[in-house]
């Protein structure tokens, strides 16, 4: 980190069971990326967001909301014990180090930090990238499955394929759509796996300036803008062969008819940041917009999914 100024931590106390989800909802409250670790000694998750400026009045009342839900979805988050406070950048910086490890994507991607000594095999494209506000590294399982997808469609596609890797290799050149973006980390892996043109934007300005600065460290071109999805024309200019929308659920129902719009007619769309439980109701979502589910994925609370048009 460039500024020593003191960070916003803002931490909830939560059940392992409940994490992933208290993650997600933190996340999206205070757009950013929530980070995760657990004290073995007090057997508790422990679930936090890292901002450069104090947090809006009522966030507690809003975070306590997000808890209730959370138990209505049929998980524990626990005691929910929320706190508030500041935290020496530094400090912040230097604890990544002990948590934040290579990640392998099946035998086309690495996604390491800068200060790991682990070599990409040969043909393996290689992401760098260290934990910052806008936490997306690869490690929860929804922006896992998107990467995954990603990869999958660079294999060679057998007879017995499923639809989504045969109906990608159609097209030699891939253009991407990366909304939500973060850290940067889709686009820039699509970008190094070969994508082009490849476009990502985020409602969040420190985002959008994280993933910029990955992108050239990583030395790719992405065009990576801030936007908010709400605010998108129901038409767009481009559209695209893969389109990644890591949300949630609400979010992808809303503007479920501008995500599509942005599609190809033969493109793939890949949705993820989805609890299981909520999961039939975005597919069925998207299924009234003429989509049909061709790829599905869940670990442990969270279901990801692949669609294409039907015909």
């Amino acid at each position: 980190m460039k500024t020593r100024k003191p960070l916003w931590k803002i931490s909830i106390a939560t059940t392992l069971e409940a994490e992933d989800a208290v993650s997600e909802m933190l996340g999206s409250l205070l757009r950013g990326r929530a980070s995760m670790y657990f004290d073995v000694e007090k057997r508790t998750s422990i679930v936090s967001i890292f901002l450069p400026k104090p947090v809006q009045a009522g966030i507690r009342r809003d975070l306590r909301d997000g808890l209730d839900r959370i138990r209505q979805c049929g998980l524990d988050p626990g005691t929910g014990a929320i706190s508030i406070g500041k935290v020496r950048t530094l400090d912040w910086a230097e604890s990544w180090k002990r948590h934040f490890k290579p990640i392998t994507i099946g035998d086309a991607l690495l996604i390491k930090p800068s200060w790991s000594k682990t070599r990409p095999r040969r043909g393996q494209a290689l992401v760098v990238l260290d934990p910052g506000l806008s936490f997306g590294t690869g490690q929860h399982p929804t922006t896992s499955f998107c990467l995954q997808q990603l990869t999958s469609a660079l294999k060679p596609a057998p007879a017995s394929s499923d639809v989504n890797t045969a109906f990608l290799r159609q097209t030699a050149s891939k253009s991407l759509l990366d909304i939500g973006t973060g850290s940067g980390i889709l686009a820039i892996a699509a970008a190094k796996l070969g994508y082009q043109p490849v476009e990502a934007f985020d409602f969040d300005r420190e985002a959008v300036r994280i993933a910029r600065e990955n992108a050239a460290a990583n030395g790719v071109r992405i065009k990576i803008y801030r936007g908010d999805v709400t605010r998108l024309p129901l038409r767009a200019v481009a559209r695209f062969n893969v389109v990644c929308a890591n949300l949630i659920s609400n979010l992808l129902i809303a503007e479920r008819k501008t995500i599509v719009n942005r599609l190809n007619r033969k493109g793939l769309l890949i949705l993820a940041g989805i609890l299981k439980a909520e999961f039939p109701t975005v597919k069925r979502a998207f299924e009234r917009e003429g989509l049909r589910l061709v790829s599905a994925e869940a670990e442990k609370e969270w279901m990801s999914g692949s669609f294409i048009r039907r015909k």
